[in-house]
């Protein structure tokens, strides 16, 4: 985030809301295991191992389906040095579509599919440095950076920006909350409200390349 200039610093802020709605209702949907925070599954994955549980192909194959949906954004992004946004939210709305249409016709499992593969795509959005990766769709590292600032506070020193850090894990909050609230009243649209919220994220990308180009 302390690279991303303003406008890039708030379509990081609206990713992140987009993730915490889909990961709420892709819980809901897998009863009790993530489409986007694979550090949960991790620790999920393990308690089934030792547990013998019935369950352990779930948060392995969700784990696998995330970094195959990193792979794949990566991919797309890098094809050509621009529209990496639009490339890699193309292919998390078809995603995200395919996830939606397979929910209405009661293929769980294609639906989960898409939807972990979707959640690992939108991370490679804004991600063109190798070395510096943000992650949007998990907010460790935010939360990490908040607590640093008061440190560093309580500690006398002036802290370092973290305010966008807060910003972002309170926008995966604020889309999980939404994302929950929908999916218990209105479990049919949920997905396809989502879609439309990444077509706007495409359109708003679309009118920052333009603005880029000006």
């Amino acid at each position: 985030m302390d690279r991303f200039d303003p406008q890039r610093r708030r379509m990081a802020i609206g990713i992140a809301l987009l993730a915490g709605y889909v990961d709420a209702t892709g819980f809901l949907q897998v009863d009790g295991y993530y489409v986007s925070f694979m550090t949960g599954n991790t620790t999920l994955l393990a308690l089934d191992i030792v547990s013998a549980g019935r369950r352990v192909l779930v948060p392995a194959l969700l784990i696998a389906g995330f970094v195959a949906g990193v792979a794949l954004g990566t991919w797309l992004g890098d094809l050509r040095d621009v529209g990496r946004k639009r490339r890699v939210l193309s292919s998390v709305i078809a995603l995200l579509v395919g996830a939606a249409t397979a929910r209405g016709l009661g293929w769980q499992e294609v639906s989960l599919g898409c939807l972990v593969l979707a959640m690992g795509a939108l991370n490679t959005t804004l991600s063109g440095n190798r070395r510096n990766p943000v992650g949007l769709t998990y907010m460790t590292g935010a939360l990490v950076r908040v607590g640093q600032a008061i440190g560093d506070r309580i500690s006398g020193m002036r802290p370092g920006g973290w305010s966008p850090f807060m910003l972002l894990w309170l926008a995966l909050l604020a889309g999980a909350l939404l994302g929950g609230l929908v999916a218990m009243h209105l479990p049919s649209a949920s997905l396809w409200l989502g879609v439309a919220y990444a077509a706007g994220l495409l359109g708003w990308s679309e009118i920052m390349a333009r603005q880029a180009r000006a």
